[in-house]
């Protein structure tokens, strides 16, 4: 595969959205996070769909994953920041 196809195949796979708002550093680790949770919930559920993992082993991933997001949230000082 060719440099440009493999450079579109990347950022189809991994697309990344900018940061909206006024911009912090915390905000950017945040949206980076942020963006690895929903990426990790989709392969996750993929991996359920296509019966390589039980609902309830889905789940208690995604439980996992949203608890380390929540901790993420609140070490960088997020939940304190009320103003978007």
């Amino acid at each position: 595969m060719d440099d440009y196809n493999q450079l579109n195949k990347d950022n189809f796979l991994y697309h990344h959205h900018p940061c909206l708002g006024e911009f912090t550093p915390q905000k950017l680790v945040f949206n980076a996070n942020l963006q690895e949770f929903s990426q990790s919930v989709c392969y996750i559920s993929n991996l359920q769909n296509g019966e390589k993992l039980s609902s309830q082993e889905c789940y208690e991933e995604i439980e996992l994953l949203w608890q380390q997001l929540t901790q993420s949230f609140k070490a960088l000082g997020m939940d304190k920041n009320t103003t978007g």
